[in-house]
Protein backbone atom coordinates (compact mmCIF):
# COMPACT_ATOMS: atom_id res chain seq x y z
CA UNK A 1 0.00 0.00 0.00
CA UNK A 2 1.44 3.52 -1.16
CA UNK A 3 1.89 5.94 1.42
CA UNK A 4 -0.81 8.37 -0.14
CA UNK A 5 -3.16 5.64 -0.71
CA UNK A 6 -3.55 5.52 3.46
CA UNK A 7 -2.94 9.23 3.57
CA UNK A 8 -6.60 9.53 1.95
CA UNK A 9 -8.23 6.64 3.64
CA UNK A 10 -6.47 8.33 6.87
CA UNK A 11 -8.63 11.94 5.27
CA UNK A 12 -11.87 10.05 4.85
CA UNK A 13 -11.62 8.29 8.10
CA UNK A 14 -11.51 11.30 9.79
CA UNK A 15 -14.19 13.18 7.86
CA UNK A 16 -16.46 10.46 9.01
CA UNK A 17 -15.27 10.88 12.36
CA UNK A 18 -15.28 13.98 12.71
CA UNK A 19 -18.94 14.35 10.67
CA UNK A 20 -20.59 12.25 13.41
CA UNK A 21 -18.81 13.79 16.49
CA UNK A 22 -20.23 17.64 15.49
CA UNK A 23 -23.61 15.75 15.00
CA UNK A 24 -23.78 14.99 18.36
CA UNK A 25 -22.47 18.05 19.77
CA UNK A 26 -19.05 16.91 20.69
CA UNK A 27 -16.41 19.29 22.26
CA UNK A 28 -13.68 17.19 21.36
CA UNK A 29 -12.51 13.56 19.38
CA UNK A 30 -10.65 11.44 21.44
CA UNK A 31 -10.35 8.10 19.89
CA UNK A 32 -11.73 6.18 16.82
CA UNK A 33 -11.93 2.97 17.17
CA UNK A 34 -10.74 0.96 13.70
CA UNK A 35 -11.52 -2.44 12.34
CA UNK A 36 -9.05 -3.21 10.20
CA UNK A 37 -8.62 -6.90 7.91
CA UNK A 38 -5.35 -8.65 7.73
CA UNK A 39 -5.62 -8.56 4.05
CA UNK A 40 -6.60 -4.71 4.17
CA UNK A 41 -3.14 -3.72 3.70
CA UNK A 42 -3.58 -1.14 6.08
CA UNK A 43 -0.81 -0.05 8.34
CA UNK A 44 -2.27 1.28 12.08
CA UNK A 45 0.53 3.30 12.47
CA UNK A 46 0.80 4.82 9.38
CA UNK A 47 -3.20 5.75 9.78
CA UNK A 48 -1.99 7.05 13.26
CA UNK A 49 0.52 8.98 11.57
CA UNK A 50 -1.29 10.53 9.05
CA UNK A 51 -4.11 11.58 11.82
CA UNK A 52 -1.76 13.51 13.86
CA UNK A 53 -0.79 15.64 10.82
CA UNK A 54 -4.56 15.95 9.65
CA UNK A 55 -6.41 16.52 12.83
CA UNK A 56 -4.72 19.50 13.95
CA UNK A 57 -6.42 22.88 14.67
CA UNK A 58 -9.55 20.54 14.70
CA UNK A 59 -11.77 18.96 17.79
CA UNK A 60 -9.66 16.02 16.73
CA UNK A 61 -6.70 17.08 17.47
CA UNK A 62 -4.64 14.58 19.59
CA UNK A 63 -6.90 11.60 18.75
CA UNK A 64 -5.83 8.21 19.22
CA UNK A 65 -6.63 5.52 17.05
CA UNK A 66 -7.57 2.43 18.65
CA UNK A 67 -7.17 -0.22 16.08
CA UNK A 68 -8.65 -3.98 15.98
CA UNK A 69 -7.31 -6.33 13.06
CA UNK A 70 -9.89 -8.79 11.97
CA UNK A 71 -8.74 -12.32 11.22
CA UNK A 72 -9.41 -14.03 7.64
CA UNK A 73 -12.06 -16.38 7.45
CA UNK A 74 -13.67 -18.11 4.79
CA UNK A 75 -16.53 -20.18 3.64
CA UNK A 76 -17.20 -22.96 1.44
CA UNK A 77 -20.15 -22.92 -1.12
CA UNK A 78 -20.40 -26.17 -1.79
CA UNK A 79 -19.67 -27.70 2.11
CA UNK A 80 -21.12 -24.70 4.07
CA UNK A 81 -18.08 -25.16 5.76
CA UNK A 82 -16.44 -21.58 7.86
CA UNK A 83 -12.74 -21.81 9.18
CA UNK A 84 -9.80 -19.49 9.74
CA UNK A 85 -7.61 -19.14 6.68
CA UNK A 86 -4.04 -19.29 8.48
CA UNK A 87 -2.23 -19.74 4.77
CA UNK A 88 -2.88 -18.72 1.02
CA UNK A 89 -5.10 -21.67 1.22
CA UNK A 90 -8.05 -21.46 -2.34
CA UNK A 91 -9.49 -24.46 -1.47
CA UNK A 92 -11.72 -25.94 1.70
CA UNK A 93 -10.28 -28.04 3.46
CA UNK A 94 -13.34 -30.44 4.43
CA UNK A 95 -14.45 -30.58 0.59
CA UNK A 96 -11.66 -29.28 -1.44
CA UNK A 97 -14.09 -26.92 -3.40
CA UNK A 98 -13.60 -23.14 -3.79
CA UNK A 99 -13.69 -20.50 -1.21
CA UNK A 100 -15.47 -17.24 -0.42
CA UNK A 101 -14.02 -14.66 1.73
CA UNK A 102 -16.05 -13.85 4.66
CA UNK A 103 -13.66 -11.17 6.62
CA UNK A 104 -10.08 -9.67 6.64
CA UNK A 105 -10.57 -7.21 3.86
CA UNK A 106 -12.10 -4.49 5.86
CA UNK A 107 -11.82 -1.46 7.12
CA UNK A 108 -14.38 0.52 8.85
CA UNK A 109 -15.15 2.86 11.94
CA UNK A 110 -16.15 0.47 14.87
CA UNK A 111 -17.03 3.54 17.12
CA UNK A 112 -15.73 7.09 18.34
CA UNK A 113 -14.97 8.73 21.43
CA UNK A 114 -15.62 12.02 22.29
CA UNK A 115 -16.01 14.55 25.50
Amino acid sequence: MSPMHELSITREILRIALAEAEKHGAKRLTAINLQIGELSGIVPESVQFYLDMLAQGTIAAGVQLKATTVPVTARCPACDATFPLDSLQFTCPTCKGPLTLLTGQELQIASIEVE
